[in-house]
């Protein structure tokens, strides 16, 4: 088995290099990270994205699911950047580090709060 081994190409990039991706707003502020990617099981597609956000050096961050459509990946900042306002962003379906999360209800939620 290889020891280097190459999870990204020029377009394509694997989930574990995705977590923990810095995500900037729309002035190149750094706001959070990506916490994880959520794939359908059956299409294979990328979902979601959700955002941790909002605490101390990790300490009191929230999760904010977003639709993977809001992320575009920015090379001059190496990282994800979203045009959502903040305030928007703030006041969107989140949940609590540790929390548990309703996917099934969740989901609906998100899609239309981001009108996605």
């Amino acid at each position: 088995m290889p020891t280097n081994l190459n999870r990204s190409t020029s377009s394509l990039i694997g989930s574990d290099r995705v977590q923990g991706t810095s995500v900037f707003d729309a002035n190149a502020e750094k706001i959070g990270v990506i916490e994880r990617v959520m794939i359908e099981k059956v299409s294979g597609r990328v979902s979601f994205a959700v955002l941790s956000f909002g605490g101390f050096l990790g300490i009191g961050d929230e999760h904010y699911p977003l639709p993977w459509p809001a992320l575009k990946y920015n090379v001059e900042l190496g990282g994800y950047q979203i045009m959502i306002p903040i305030e928007k962003l703030k006041a969107g379906p989140k949940y609590e580090a540790g929390a548990e999360w309703d996917w099934a209800a969740g989901t609906k939620s998100v899609g239309e709060y981001y009108g996605a």
